[in-house]
């Protein structure tokens, strides 16, 4: 996220995964790279501590990035089983599934 140009961050909608197709919606209701404030969030599975070094699995981001904080991951806080999802997140999930 930090590699996206500046220019950028200035967008507050876009389309979800750049398809037209799909509404215009805010920003934060994606997981776009172009956002005003450039963090992400992203689980890892841990597989070894050194000292403070950390090595991990499935890490979403580009060797060098900077690492923020670190938290554990709650399946009791994190997992929310009656949550909604809105329409267009659905459709995005069938055309990715029928390979559009």
């Amino acid at each position: 996220m930090h590699k996206v140009d500046e220019d950028r961050h200035s967008l507050l909608k876009v389309h979800p995964e750049n398809k037209k197709e799909l509404p215009l919606v805010g920003v934060f209701a994606t997981r776009s790279p172009v956002r005003p404030n450039p963090i992400g969030v992203t689980v890892v599975k841990l597989l070894e501590r050194q000292e403070n070094v950390l090595k991990v699995l499935g890490l979403d981001a580009y060797d060098g990035t900077p690492v923020l904080d670190i938290k554990p991951y709650l399946r009791r806080g994190d997992l929310i089983e009656e949550a909604i999802m809105p329409d267009w997140l659905l459709r995005l999930w069938e055309m990715q599934d029928s390979g559009r």
